[in-house]
């Protein structure tokens, strides 16, 4: 019996587009028929919970996610996935506010970082994510170092994703310049820590190994729902 997958979305909403186009692709590649989990996906007000991060008021922000999941758990959601990276940075805080079990992307994506033998890797994603010490702390677990960009190229990541991604905007022209930012830094792999990054680069156009947070969480959620986990 597949488990309900509940999304806590809108966090942006180009991101739970993809999150709900992974699951189901991932989902039709493996049974190649239309038996798809069911999901619930509540989507966030995008501006309101970005100024809870940019302003740090913590235990609004936590009560906010908690409040968003509450929904999907009463709306049937028999465990939880938030579709970004930065709501990560209250894991656990959030996890003891809620009834249902959850999922979570840095889990996900260090596991993969340790099969594929990574010691070293970059973290890219907004501002708050890559200056936040939450990926640092999962990963020093598995005994891999993460390092982050210079001040002047996290502003850069940053803008590529609120001015850019979030409203669906790829160009070959960000795409180069992204590409130009991750190989100037000397790591095994890059983490694409925020889930509109994976728009922009796929590790065929990458010289190094590509940790798609996305695709990794998704297939977590994916495999918990077919009791695969």
């Amino acid at each position: 019996m597949k488990k309900t997958i509940g999304i806590l979305g809108g966090i942006s909403l180009a991101s739970t587009i993809q999150y709900y186009k992974k699951i189901t692709d991932l989902y039709y590649e493996q049974y190649n028929d239309y038996y798809y989990p069911e999901i619930r996906i509540n989507s966030l007000d995008f501006q309101h919970f970005t100024d809870l991060e940019n302003e740090h008021r913590t235990e609004e922000y936590i009560d906010y996610i908690a409040k968003g999941i509450h929904a999907l758990e009463k709306s049937g959601a028999e465990f939880v996935i938030m579709g970004a990276n930065s709501p990560h940075s209250v894991f656990n805080e959030v996890v003891n506010k809620i009834n249902v079990p959850m999922i979570s992307i840095v889990e996900s994506t260090a596991k993969r970082a340790t099969e594929l033998k990574l010691d070293k890797v970059l973290l890219t994603g907004i501002k708050y994510t890559m200056q936040s010490n939450f990926y640092q702390e999962v990963f020093k677990k598995y005994n891999i170092d993460v390092i982050t960009p210079n001040e002047t190229h996290q502003d850069e990541i940053n803008s590529i994703i609120f001015d850019e991604l979030v409203i669906n905007i790829v160009s070959d022209q960000t795409r180069k310049r992204m590409l130009d930012i991750i190989q100037s830094y000397d790591v095994e792999g890059v983490i694409l820590g925020c889930t509109e990054l994976p728009l922009l680069i796929a590790q065929n156009i990458c010289p190094i190994p590509v940790l798609d947070t996305l695709s990794l969480h998704a297939k977590a959620a994916l495999d918990f729902s077919l009791n695969k986990e």
